[in-house]
């Protein structure tokens, strides 16, 4: 019988320690334990101290998830909550993705300055994000605004644009919603329109491949729902090579056994771009969304993808 608490790994940001909150509220329900068995344990990572650059600039995803996954192999964390989309395609040997929460709204969100939505806007507005996805989606939509890059926590970003940086920032709602922040953004996005990244507004949990006593505890409150329809998605990233470097947006949903997937690919100024769609049986998730990446990048050709390099 367990007699220490579970050491739950988790960055620092209002919203990190948010989604390990709401995952040890879930453990404690399912397993009838007192909050003291779960020890919320907090690190910094790379990608939090250096905010002065483009992820794209000093590393990518594994910026939010290394530190974490070196003290889970230790043994010195048992599981790691993460924002799903942070998380690179290759995990280091020996840990797995094994739970995700249910999953959140997966739109973006508007916050706007001068105009409250993207079309709204005025003629060589100033838009702020970090997104390589984002800013592509932007361009492609308003070839006239002016994006740049905008890093930092939640609160730092909407500080920024109070101070009148920018004209308007994008940010996940799901993050805004977790925040309590949920009445802020201006206009909320038509993922038909602006698909969201791979993963956004899903949390997943991260533990060691054959930690039974773990995994077990994890398991009832894995929701499958999310567990395929991120598994497909995280697939497509995958045979794109996905990073921080490459604009990639998909999105699937799950209904009954039925999965549906819809991916897009875009060059970075937002001038070319190319989707696909592919459904199927939700017990072939990550085959369906491994397919969409081969098809898209077949459609796209070769040179497509030397903007991304």
């Amino acid at each position: 019988m367990q007699t220490k608490p579970f050491r739950i790994g988790t960055r620092g940001s209002p919203l990190a320690l948010a989604q390990a909150s709401e995952t040890r509220a879930r453990l404690m329900i399912a397993h009838d334990l007192p909050e003291d068995m779960f020890e919320i344990v907090v690190l910094s990572t790379k990608g939090d101290r250096i905010t002065d650059r483009a992820l794209s600039e000093i590393g990518g995803k594994g910026l939010f998830t290394e530190e974490l996954e070196e003290q889970l192999l230790s043994g010195d964390l048992d599981f790691a909550v993460h924002s799903s989309k942070d998380m690179p395609t290759k995990l280091p040997e020996g840990l797995f993705l094994s739970a995700y929460l249910p999953r959140e709204d997966v739109r973006d969100a508007v916050v706007g300055r001068t105009a409250p939505t993207l079309k709204d806007l005025p003629h060589g507005a100033t838009v702020g994000s970090s997104s390589l996805r984002r800013q592509a989606l932007i361009r492609r939509m308003r070839p006239d605004i002016k994006v740049i890059t905008f890093r930092g926590l939640v609160d730092t970003r909407l500080r920024k644009l109070t101070e009148g940086e920018v004209d308007a920032t994008l940010l996940a709602f799901a993050g805004l919603k977790r925040l309590g922040k949920p009445e802020i953004p201006t206009e909320l996005l038509d993922p038909s329109e602006f698909p969201p990244a791979p993963a956004q507004g899903a949390i997943c949990i991260e533990s060691r491949i054959g930690d039974t006593r773990v995994n077990d505890l994890l398991d009832p409150i894995n929701d499958r729902d999310t567990f395929d329809a991120v598994s497909c998605e995280r697939a497509f990233l995958g045979a794109l090579d996905g990073s921080c470097r490459t604009p990639i947006a998909g999105h699937a949903t799950v209904d009954g056994d039925a999965l549906r997937f819809a991916g897009m690919i875009l060059t970075p100024d937002g001038s070319r771009w190319h989707d696909v769609e592919i459904d199927g049986s939700r017990t072939d998730a990550a085959i369906l969304g491994a397919t969409a990446g081969g098809t898209i990048r077949s459609k796209a050709g070769s040179d497509f993808f030397d903007s991304w390099n």
